[in-house]
């Protein structure tokens, strides 16, 4: 389930800012109708953080529903306290979830000690399968080798998720701790995270582009074509550094779904709709990477297509 191409999954919302379960519907459709291999419910992306416990706990059975086994579902189960996330767990496992996606409670900076024993008691209250997400820049808390050997010797540990945009750790990960599967949570690494081995992409961009990124995860993991995926990843990153640039990540997301004809309407306060200039530089590098990546997507042989068949007829 941790495997290829793995969309948190944005929370449609109404212009009175109640939750579009109908929206929600059609974008989970529309991301598996495109080819994407699991969904998060319950992530960033989804604004987790600016829902109530009970607005999150139904959205884990809609979501469940809608998705009616086509596709395993990963359920973000964090919060501030080890208790509270404790209970989003086992309300997941009630729900039908496959999997759990568990990161580091944020303030509280616990140690890594403390951070091990906190997931150690997640793993307890619903006995599913764990993709760890380190996202220091929101946790103020990473993930280190201590932790890793910790929880590692649990078998529902199976993957993390590295969002910490730090290459050395890509290298840590890979060589020290090969039982654990990598997965890619920086936009802009994608390619050295599946050069390095990474089984998956947890990709806010496939909320918009996920035909793209089922193509560009095909590309690297099945054709092995890193030539064709490098240039895939320069047409991509103009919009990733767009995106993650801005401060404005919801948002852009967002209105990056509504471009391609999908519901996703506002984003709840705190955070507030991009300004117009934010919104024609959006559109403006969507177009030119959607144009780009067509482009090459069309193509029917790439180099290494070539060199692939020429060794079949050499053999």
């Amino acid at each position: 389930m941790f495997t290829g191409i793995i969309p948190p999954v944005i929370t449609p919302f109404r212009d009175d800012y109640s939750i579009d379960e109908a929206g929600y519907a059609e974008v989970i459709d529309d991301l598996i109708a495109c080819g994407v291999h699991s969904v998060i419910v319950g992530g960033t992306t989804g604004e987790v953080y600016a829902l109530s416990a009970k607005e999150r706990i139904r959205q884990f059975g809609f979501a469940k529903d809608v998705i009616n086994g086509r596709v395993p579902m990963i359920c973000g189960v964090n919060d501030m306290t080890t208790a509270a996330a404790c209970g989003f767990a086992d309300a997941a496992r009630e729900a039908g979830a496959d999997g759990l996606l568990v990161a580091a409670p944020p303030y509280s900076v616990p140690t890594e000690f403390e951070l091990a024993a906190h997931c150690l008691m997640i793993d307890r209250a619903a006995g599913l399968p764990i993709m760890l997400y380190n996202y220091p820049g929101r946790t103020g808390v990473s993930m280190g080798a201590d932790f890793l050997a910790r929880v590692g010797q649990r078998d529902n540990f199976r993957c993390i998720k590295d969002a910490s945009g730090d290459v050395a750790r890509i290298h840590m990960i890979a060589r020290d701790f090969p039982h654990i599967e990598l997965s890619c949570g920086a936009e802009d690494l994608a390619l050295e995270f599946f050069v390095w081995g990474a089984t998956s992409w947890v990709t806010p961009m496939a909320n918009f582009f996920a035909e793209e990124t089922v193509v560009f995860y095909d590309t690297c993991v099945r054709d092995r074509d890193f030539g064709k995926a490098r240039r895939m990843m320069l047409a991509l990153l103009p919009l990733t550094t767009v995106i993650e640039g801005g401060g404005k990540f919801a948002q852009s997301v967002k209105y990056a779904a509504t471009l391609q004809g999908l519901p996703a309407g506002p984003v709840r306060p705190p955070m507030r709709e991009l300004k117009k200039e934010l919104k024609r530089e959006l559109r403006e590098v969507i177009a030119t990477a959607k144009t780009a990546l067509r482009a090459i997507m069309s193509e029917k042989d790439t180099p290494q297509e070539v060199a692939n068949v020429r060794l079949v007829k050499q053999g």
